[in-house]
């Protein structure tokens, strides 16, 4: 192979490894053999990555959201509302060959060509995939009803392990007991606007029963006084200032 040749293909390499380049709003954590990066992306919209492994959280925003994001290896879909399951942006991006891990509410609604690598989780069902082990558990309104807008066992909430990490996402949910009993969370993902899901009050609160060593309010889009993430971040730091609670700005104009 001529000397051009050989620069040639280093380049490609070279830009190839750019192309999904850390994200400039993104936050790296050590884990015992790797890092994991979190990457914000809109309301309740998260990319993780670790190992070369790629985990879209409840995919929104369309492609533009997902501009320099490696395809997905695996994807999480919470509930069935459209800022969670968004078909939009689904046909958008590169999702083709990712592994899903849905509720069966979301499943009923997805297309057969995104059926192919499905895995249906009920709440308190686990799977490992990749590598990563993946808990469904419960994220619901109170008090439970059938008329709420998130009913007990309709959608999911998720803890992933990755590596020595936990990692808790909420989804949709109030202040529960089974969120309020999480032991050992490393970094957590808790959701607040009314009426949908629950105040900073109600957050705080269940932030300070299973005390997590990092989180992340996010899904706050909503009434400000409901979703005031630098009130929240005060109610939890003046009572715990253990808990490192990191601010993000979870709605760029893309």
């Amino acid at each position: 192979m001529n000397s051009s040749k050989v620069i040639t293909l280093l380049l490609l390499i070279f830009l190839s490894n750019q192309a999904w380049a850390q994200h400039p709003d993104s936050d790296i954590y050590k884990t015992s053999s790797q890092t994991l990066e979190v990457q914000p992306i809109l309301h309740g919209t998260l990319v993780l990555t670790y190992n070369d492994i790629t985990i879209y959280v409840d995919p929104y925003g369309g492609a533009k959201a997902f501009e320099n994001i490696a395809p997905a290896d695996i994807v999480l879909i919470t509930d069935i509302h459209g800022d969670h399951l968004n078909m939009t942006t689904l046909n958008d991006i590169k999702v083709d060959d990712a592994q899903f891990i849905t509720p069966q509410a979301v499943a009923d609604k997805l297309p057969s060509e995104l059926k192919q690598n499905l895995n249906v989780l009920n709440n308190m069902d686990s799977l490992i995939v990749k590598g990563i082990s993946i808990r469904a558990i419960p994220m619901y309104n109170l008090p439970e009803s059938e008329e709420s807008r998130h009913p007990k066992g309709r959608g999911n909430g998720y803890i992933l392990t990755i590596d020595n990490q936990k990692i808790y996402i909420s989804g949709d949910t109030e202040d529960i007991v089974e969120m309020r009993q999480l032991k050992n969370i490393d970094i957590a993902f808790i959701c607040m606007n009314l009426p949908y899901t629950m105040d900073i009050h109600q957050a705080s609160s269940a932030v300070l029963d299973f005390k997590p060593k990092t989180v992340y309010p996010y899904h706050y889009r909503g009434k400000p006084e409901m979703s005031d993430i630098k009130a929240f971040k005060k109610l939890v730091n003046t009572k715990d200032n253990s808990i490192q609670v990191v601010l993000k700005d979870w709605y760029p104009n893309y």
